[in-house]
């Protein structure tokens, strides 16, 4: 899975409850004085996934995409998504009480600059906002003589009636075993980075940072095994204070802590300003520390260095005990998915099963491992024309029977202890078409291409990017999302700063590194492929003679077979039949242990040399 996810889901509630509630902010905005409102997609630390109190988009508008934004003013409204949102948005949001806006294309500044007027106050949370965020806004709202005004209090809020508290889940200590590095270690890293750059401290907002940082984890938001946060770490001495709910410490957290120093979730502002003078430069991530933070900084009179989180690359590249974890953690999750491959293989031309029915029954073999601790994403099971939805979602209105002769594409994935999933497999229900066979065999020999790639380290994933795509190139056709994206360790499905895609990336592949192989195609209205596995960049196995430079290369990570039957064995070269023959031979000697005698007996035949 690429991006954020997509629910294609009906209104939550009716339109003549969203018109109240728009109302009802609009009130809200009268009596602050303000003449609009910008309500963003997101929490106080701009993380993909949030927890329900700060889902106020959805409850405001009905949206239920994962990216997304709003502008209100007196008078008119817009919404802005991005493409994979065009559809979905039309169904969920009242179109006369909003405009649908492109948020790449036509973002909220273009749009605020056609409709402000000299005078005209726009009121916003700035902890909802960066202020890189905020700074084309602001430019645009200063050529209308018009400005950007910061409330103390988040307007939808005061109107939202039943607005849920901040979770109190608590905090786990996450075992070194799996982690490789002791927190105190971790920080001396930090430490030695911040001295490097002339920083006396960083004061970290990225919660998946936070709970790499401090073998933590926590179960406050969906997907991602995350609690609420923020920290400090100083560059003189590696000491740290964690900001945090003191409910979610239970005496086994406080005692793995040690030395750290805790103090509340909201006491940030004033344990700046409590500061020694000698903290004098105080480094924040670029992308997820808030205008709020930033002005507190400032007027704790230090001075705020906005940049890259120093735990980003460390975190990237992971230790071994990590690679280990998350190799074990895909036998495990690759016997899960072959069980359900031979039961969809089994099941599905009955035409009794539908998306929802699949993905229910794929959530069922994941959670009998006793390492599973839920889904990493909402799993993405598109039968047919829904899975040329990039990220569809089914739900109970939109959940399409699966039957003969159809394609259905399932992108899921698992947190386990020891390791995060993300995988996506295309498979033919009953018989594919000739068409079918031959893109989804492109779509292989892009996968393949990337897959079996050397290259000089410093080599980017943007770089890459076109192997995955050449074979399609060939005859016209491409696919619009990246081609890889990085994932955490029991963290986050999506994690930086490694990417893979058109749009490319300064930051090199290094090795160490988990990044997604996922290219497809999807044709409307008709079918979608994605051929999905994780891998992890590692230094190659073997030198060409004369290299001058150090090669670099992929360790599949992902054992799940890949559906022969959609295979044109004419369109592979030879040493492309070698590398998927050879890969099925490491599927079928992983898995075959790990489940039932039916199911191996598939496995043999789905894992057969071609």
């Amino acid at each position: 899975m690429d991006t954020a996810l997509q629910a294609h889901t009906g209104p939550a509630t009716s339109q003549q409850g969203a018109a109240q509630r728009l109302a009802a902010l609009r009130a809200a905005m009268a009596e602050a004085g303000v003449d609009g409102y910008l309500i963003p997609h997101g929490d106080d630390h701009q993380g993909e996934f949030i927890a329900p109190y700060a889902e106020r988009l959805k409850w405001l508008t009905d949206f239920t995409g994962s990216a997304g934004a709003a502008v209100v003013l007196k008078d008119r409204a817009a919404i802005f998504i991005d493409g994979r949102y065009t559809l979905q948005v039309r169904d969920q949001v009242d179109g006369t009480l909003y405009e649908y806006r492109h948020l790449i294309e036509e973002p909220a500044s273009a749009w605020l600059a056609e409709h402000l007027t000299a005078g005209m106050k726009v009121g916003f949370d700035p902890k909802q906002h960066t202020p890189a965020g905020l700074a084309r806004i602001e430019e645009a709202a200063a050529k209308k003589g018009a400005t950007l005004v910061a409330l103390d209090a988040n307007l939808v809020d005061k109107v939202w009636t039943g607005h849920p508290a901040r979770p109190q889940e608590p905090a786990i200590v996450y075992p070194e075993k799996f982690a490789g590095r002791s927190s105190a270690e971790k920080r001396d890293l930090i430490a030695k980075v911040l001295r490097d750059q002339g920083q006396d401290a960083f004061l970290f907002t990225a919660l998946d940072s936070i709970a790499w940082l401090f073998n933590l984890r926590g179960g406050d938001v969906e997907f991602s095994p995350l609690l609420y946060a923020y920290a400090l770490v100083f560059a003189k001495d590696a000491k740290a204070v964690l900001f945090v709910d003191p409910v979610k410490i239970t005496p086994d957290v406080r005692a793995h802590l040690g030395d750290v120093a805790l103090k509340g979730y909201d006491d940030v502002a004033a344990a700046l300003k409590a500061l020694p003078p000698e903290i004098a430069v105080i480094g924040l991530d670029r992308d997820t520390a808030s205008r709020w933070l930033t002005d507190r900084v400032t007027e704790a009179g230090r001075k705020a260095v906005p940049g890259a989180d120093p735990a980003t690359a460390i975190k990237a590249r992971k230790h071994p005990a990590e690679l280990q974890g998350v190799r074990e953690a895909h036998i495990r999750d690759g016997a899960a998915l072959t069980k359900f491959l031979a039961w969809i293989d089994r099941e599905g031309p009955k035409g009794t099963l539908n998306e929802i029915t699949a993905a229910d029954r794929l959530a069922k073999f994941r959670a009998e491992l006793n390492t599973y601790r839920g889904p990493s994403f909402a799993t993405i099971c598109g039968a047919g024309a829904n899975g040329a939805i990039v990220h569809y979602r089914a739900t109970e209105k939109s959940a399409a029977k699966i039957a003969a002769d159809m394609v259905l594409l399932v992108d899921s994935g698992g947190q386990y202890l020891d390791g995060t999933t993300d995988v996506t497999r295309s498979v033919a229900i009953g018989t594919a078409t000739a068409e079918q066979k031959r893109r989804f065999t492109l779509v292989l020999k892009g996968h393949i291409a990337l897959a079996s790639a050397k290259f000089v380290k410093g080599t980017t994933g943007g770089q890459l990017d076109a192997l995955a795509r050449f074979a399609l190139w060939q005859e016209g056709l491409d696919y619009d999302h990246g081609t890889g994206h990085g994932v955490g360790t029991f963290l986050g499905v999506h994690e930086g700063p490694q990417r893979i895609g058109k749009a490319g990336s300064a930051v090199a592949l290094e090795p160490g590194m988990v990044i997604s192989n996922e290219p497809g195609y999807y044709k409307t209205g008709e079918y979608g492929i994605r051929i999905e596995n994780l891998v992890a960049v590692r230094e190659a196995a073997e030198k060409p003679p004369g290299a001058e430079k150090p090669l670099l290369e992929f360790e599949t990570l992902t054992l799940a077979p890949i559906d022969l039957d959609m295979v044109d064995e004419s369109l592979l070269t030879a040493p492309e039949k070698t590398w998927l023959n050879r890969y099925h031979a490491d599927v079928r000697a992983a898995i075959a242990p790990q489940v039932d005698a039916d199911t191996r007996q598939w496995l043999e035949q789905a894992t057969r040399a071609i």
